[in-house]
């Protein structure tokens, strides 16, 4: 967790205005699960770092784990454990932790296309790590969700360099062959990160219901992809 605690240092200044009107951080209040899945499932090396961009409201803004689906990380992952609630709390997202009843179609595709083809968390997590680029969730007045990636320049430039750090420094520990940037945004944040560094770089569509074609099937998608880094699945 030292990585993530300094994240977390680096992150603790900074400031995000209009239309941005509350920010979540799941490393500080669903820290214990966060912490549970590194320490069960993080080890070094690993063949493959799946990278999101941030947390979705139904997802690891929940549970604390990347993509977090609750069905998923409950039932497959196996993974529980005691989820804080964030100060200020937007009054329409609410945090439920392991009760929130909604599910996050992004992380349930991600985890849904895990279970489908590995027979067990164990042996996707000894190739595979998934992470997220940024760990802040952002919220405007109304509720809705909004990716750093539309947050103002002199905004985006201290917490970009924030998280290339760590990202840089997470890749350096577990040295991965690949790193798959799940959306182009992760994937260029990756570009720019990982200079230097000998990791190859492929790219997913991202699998939110907004993208057309995720909604023709990810998993084809996502098997396109591994094939590309010629990867081989049991």
């Amino acid at each position: 967790m030292d990585i993530f605690d300094r994240l977390l240092e680096d992150l603790r200044p900074l400031r995000f205005g209009p239309p941005v009107t509350c920010v979540y951080n799941p490393l500080e209040y669903a820290r214990a699960p966060f912490e549970l899945y590194l320490q069960r499932h993080g080890q070094a090396p690993k063949e493959v770092v799946l990278l999101g961009m941030n947390p979705g409201p139904f997802g690891m803004a929940q549970t604390g784990i990347p993509f977090g689906e609750v069905s998923h990380v409950r039932d497959w992952l196996d993974l529980r454990a005691p989820v804080g609630r964030p100060a200020p709390e937007h009054p329409k997202r609410p945090i439920q932790g392991f009760e929130c009843p909604r599910s996050e179609v992004s992380g349930a595709r991600v985890w849904g296309w895990a279970r489908a083809r590995f027979p067990d968390p164990e042996s996707f997590f000894r190739r595979f790590l998934v992470l997220n680029y940024c760990p802040l969730v952002f919220m405007e007045e109304s509720g809705r969700n909004r990716t750093p990636d539309r947050l103002p320049l002199a905004e985006r430039h201290p917490l970009f360099e924030a998280c290339d750090r760590a990202l840089r420094r997470q890749i350096e520990r577990l040295h991965p062959r690949f790193l798959l940037a799940v959306g182009r945004f992760a994937e260029k944040r990756a570009h720019e990160a990982l200079r230097g560094l000998e990791v190859g770089i492929g790219c997913v569509p991202h699998p939110s219901p907004a993208n057309p074609d995720a909604n023709r099937g990810w998993d084809r998608l996502m098997d396109r992809a591994v094939l590309e880094l010629d990867l081989r699945l049991p």
